[in-house]
């Protein structure tokens, strides 16, 4: 009689290889770049990023340092101030564009005037959802990004916590246009090209005319009043930083950190690597800037992918930073969300490109190259 094993024993196996299975298959959703697994993570982390939310503004004491200023400025606005010099608050002058001073006119509305602090960090919380759901659509739709991202960029993201609902600072709002603030700025070489091989000459020339007009439109009744006084404070392209406040040189003396060679030296670094990544980084997968203008030349427009985009302007952005004259701890939200898509956009395509037995993406200097640039300016 041959011999059986009993039931339960062989329940106990088929349990064991199912939960092996299972974990296989949850290993897989989440190391791999797959549609399903990365919109179930997504939607967990917005769960999840609700809670913490709650608990961070209900359990952790509000800091103020520019909200009250702020509404002081809007106030200064609503008496019927439009020189841009006599808008002022506590800890200074305006020193941002128009749109940042219509946005706190909303936020003015909102919260009794400033004074409804509460109803105000739940503004900013909803701004950070919203944020995230950006942010979790531009990484779906470059395809390179596995659902486990998702998780770091949600569960190590306090200080981001911090600066959208415990400071209430405009740098959350900042990446919504130059009209709000001017570190949008380090994003203009990289758009240009994106513009330009996507469009032609003719067609970008229009769009930055465009451009123009809404910063002229949006701010023509401070120019109207007085222009030096906005441009001036607006766009203050030579100010001062306060040495007290710098993050990134803090290592350095204080007359180091005002010399002005100083800065020319980062303007120069800024440039010099700026032109680096332009010619031997950016769009290398469609063949790199130069051929696609040398195709343009020829009237020859390039559709870029998502990656292209996303990797030329997350990169414009952070050499910008990298050789920023001062940083302050608020910054952090102008390239936090960037960090992940750099570190791991490079390593999936190289993967997937090995895993498809593609010969030549072994002797493709491209994909280390930007590698190693991207841990420097990263670090």
């Amino acid at each position: 009689m041959p011999y059986s094993q009993p039931t339960s024993f062989r329940q106990q196996n088929h349990r064991s290889v199912y939960r092996q299975h299972f974990g296989y298959q949850l290993c897989r959703s989440l190391l791999t770049i797959n549609e399903i697994g990365f919109f179930l993570v997504a939607i967990s982390m917005i769960f999840v990023e609700l809670i913490m939310l709650y608990q961070i503004i209900q359990r952790v004491p509000y800091t103020e340092i520019d909200w009250k200023t702020y509404m002081q400025q809007v106030g200064c606005y609503l008496k019927g101030e439009r020189n841009y010099f006599k808008i002022t608050g506590d800890t200074g002058p305006i020193v941002y564009p128009a749109a940042h001073l219509y946005i706190y006119r909303i936020f003015y509305s909102l919260t009794d005037e400033g004074k409804n602090i509460r109803r105000a960090q739940y503004i900013f919380a909803s701004l950070y959802l919203l944020n995230l759901l950006v942010v979790f659509r531009m990484y779906f739709k470059s395809k390179r990004i596995p659902p486990f991202v998702l998780c770091l960029i949600c569960l190590s993201s306090y200080r981001i916590h911090s600066i959208f609902v415990l400071r209430l600072f405009n740098d959350p709002i900042a990446i919504a246009a130059i009209g709000v603030k001017m570190n949008i700025l380090l994003f203009a070489p990289a758009l240009f090209f994106i513009l330009l091989l996507s469009n032609g000459l003719t067609d970008t020339f229009c769009l930055l005319l465009v451009c123009g007009f809404i910063q002229f439109f949006i701010s023509f009744e401070f120019l109207f009043n007085n222009p030096l006084a906005y441009l001036s404070r607006a766009f203050e392209l030579n100010r001062v930083f306060l040495y007290k406040w710098t993050v990134n040189w803090r290592i350095l003396p204080k007359e180091l950190f005002l010399d002005k060679r100083f800065h020319l030296l980062l303007l120069l670094f800024h440039l010099a690597f700026l032109g680096l990544f332009a010619l031997k980084v950016w769009f290398s997968e469609q063949g790199g800037l130069k051929n696609l203008l040398k195709r343009l030349w020829f009237g020859i427009r390039t559709r870029l992918d998502t990656h292209d985009i996303l990797f030329a302007l997350f990169t414009a952005n952070l050499i910008g930073i990298t050789f920023a004259r001062s940083l302050h701890y608020q910054f952090y939200c102008w390239y936090y969300h960037s960090i992940p898509y750099l570190l791991f956009s490079p390593i999936y395509r190289f993967d997937h490109l090995s895993y498809k037995g593609d010969n030549d993406s072994y002797n493709n200097i491209d994909i280390p190259f930007k590698s190693v640039l991207l841990r420097f300016f990263i670090l």
